[in-house]
């Protein structure tokens, strides 16, 4: 059962009551362990910003995206992300001393899909892509990106988080009201100034 308490009727505490009238106990929750599949179906439901690594180990360019990118910390600069173990571009990613981060708009889902789409070689347009100068990939099509240091790697599970420390970054201005490009339930999305509720 579930009341809304903005529009629960007067009296009520937007909780199941007794049969005598009276609250439960405090702590009387319905819980259950916490299988693989309730992760999952918390994180399909749950939006995430969307971000293209590229990064170049010297033995060739390789592309991933990824929707874990968090902050870490504004002083110093840190940031970091988790790669899976079945993901072509994380053999690379271990290696490399320096990866780029690219913050995607709508107007570059394309670019996503590409980092996204496995068995494709995803530098195979030469137009789309530069390298900065200590050889990393840049993609052409992008409003912002920043140059990290990989700075350390856990293990966690199938994964290994990459704790990255901000280098430099695209000489231009990101706007806060610029649309961003979000994923939510296998899908993607437009979040813009319109969707803001508070």
């Amino acid at each position: 059962m579930h009341v809304d308490l903005a529009t629960a009727p007067a009296g009520t505490t937007g909780r199941p009551a007794s049969g005598s009238g009276t609250a439960p106990e405090s702590g009387a929750v319905s819980a259950r362990p916490a299988a693989a599949d309730d992760l999952k179906n918390a994180f399909r439901s749950h939006p995430a910003g969307v971000n293209l690594i590229t990064a170049d180990d010297g033995s060739g360019p390789v592309a991933m995206t990824v929707t874990s990118l968090i902050s870490v910390s504004a002083e110093p600069p840190l940031m970091a992300f988790s790669a899976s173990a079945l993901s072509s571009a994380t053999p690379t990613l271990l290696q490399a001393e320096t990866v780029v981060v690219h913050f995607l708009a709508p107007a570059q889902i394309e670019l996503a899909k590409l980092g996204a789409t496995s068995g494709v070689d995803r530098f195979a347009d030469r137009s789309q892509w530069t390298r900065l100068a200590d050889g990393t990939p840049v993609f052409h099509d992008c409003d912002f990106w920043i140059r990290t240091k990989v700075v350390n790697k856990m293990t966690a599970g199938g994964s290994t988080v990459f704790l990255l420390e901000a280098l430099e970054c695209a000489d231009c201005e990101r706007s806060a009201e610029a649309p961003a490009l979000v994923y939510r339930n296998r899908t993607w999305h437009a979040l813009e100034q319109h969707s803001s509720i508070g």
